[in-house]
């Protein structure tokens, strides 16, 4: 049988970096900016040479980068000044300029989108779909090869917010995580035709982060004068399960009827597929999201090792699941799977396999709430 060559994929062979954060917000930034400053550096240079690399299409230099990503900041402080004081807290901590923090925050506003990087595969069932009982979220993160080294964990205790534990990299807000009351969110990048400057949609998934009940992880999804918007899978340990689709004036809300949930990079709903953009780029999304759904429905109930199994598939490779899209020579289009994560609300923990999971283990993260 015919199979697409693997290109050589980086074993790591320790564990992610773990960083406990407490305190006000500005606090908890700077203490991940001091704890994470070279992989911060790091993202930050990446992020530099892809703009410059990317010149011919974007007509975008690094200074011009930090001037677009300083309009969408007066929206981002008005609503949530403090997770804007956590971007000034890491930028502190990591000895950069609030400007750098901001264009990492703000990328894909600040290019147009026109990067189509994140190509993110998620999945959630609930208590009555698992061998356990436990509701089990997934979650393939893909983005530019050389931010790989850069994965972090962040434990977090704020004074005035739930405790969460989430995954992130370099200087991004961490939003890929559950919390304290039994909410999980996964973000897949969507691209709907009706961005504007607003607030950047890291700073809206930070905030979601900090909810208390699912109803209020939904509306904070959908925060006025947001730039744009994200798929936002949301899960409650009741096994309640939601997709919200974002644009930057629309939404529409999905429900996991059946106890599963699945969703790639597309929108799926029909009002929503109206306000995408060029839906012809995610054909890759649409193959991703069809076997997804097809594996995660051959079996009646799964185990951890089930979903890892699903996180590790390759068909469609390099775009397939696991993520091996390092070869082309173009900048716009290389990813890779930089972590896979499954998040078992029920016991509190996080498995996340570092790198892409068919060649790397998975390790344990517990919330310590």
């Amino acid at each position: 049988m015919f199979k697409h060559e693997i290109p050589n994929t980086p074993i790591h062979s320790n564990i992610p970096q773990l960083i406990e954060v407490s305190g006000s917000h500005h606090e908890m930034g700077r203490q991940i900016g001091e704890a994470a400053r070279l992989k911060i550096q790091h993202s930050v240079e990446n992020a530099r040479v892809l703009i410059n690399a990317a010149y011919s299409t974007l007509e975008l230099t690094w200074d011009g980068a930090k001037i677009q990503a300083r309009k969408y900041l007066p929206f981002a402080e008005e609503r949530y000044p403090q997770y804007v004081d956590e971007l000034r807290g890491i930028a502190e901590g990591a000895n950069l300029s609030l400007d750098d923090i901001m264009v990492l925050n703000a990328m894909e506003a600040v290019t147009g989108d026109a990067l189509h990087l994140t190509r993110c595969t998620s999945m959630s069932l609930n208590d009555e779909r698992t061998t356990k009982g436990h509701v089990l979220v997934a979650h393939n993160e893909d983005w530019i090869p050389e931010d790989e080294e850069d994965v972090l964990i962040i434990s977090a205790k704020p004074d005035k917010e739930p405790p969460y534990l989430a995954m992130t990299y370099g200087g991004l807000l961490p939003n890929v995580g559950f919390n304290a009351y039994g909410i999980a969110q996964l973000i897949d990048s969507v691209y709907p035709a009706d961005s504007r400057i607003g607030i950047p949609r890291l700073v809206v998934a930070r905030a979601v982060l900090s909810s208390r009940r699912i109803s209020g992880a939904i509306g904070r999804t959908l925060v006025p004068h947001r730039a744009a918007g994200y798929n936002h899978l949301l899960v409650h340990e009741s096994g309640e399960m939601y997709s919200v689709e974002v644009s930057a004036r629309k939404f529409e809300i999905l429900y996991a009827h059946d106890g599963y949930m699945v969703h790639t990079n597309h929108y799926l709903d029909p009002q929503m597929k109206l306000v995408e953009k060029d839906p012809e780029e995610l054909l890759s999304s649409r193959v991703r999201y069809f076997r997804a759904s097809r594996l995660i429905h051959q079996n009646e109930k799964h185990t951890l090792e089930s979903l890892q199994a699903i996180q590790k598939d390759h068909v469609n490779a390099p775009n397939s699941i696991c993520n091996h899209n390092i070869t082309s020579e173009y900048p716009l289009d290389r990813e890779k799977t930089i972590g896979a994560l499954i998040i078992d609300l029920t016991a509190r923990e996080m498995h996340i396999a570092w790198g892409n999971p068919c060649q790397n283990s998975y390790h344990t993260f517990k919330l310590n709430a």
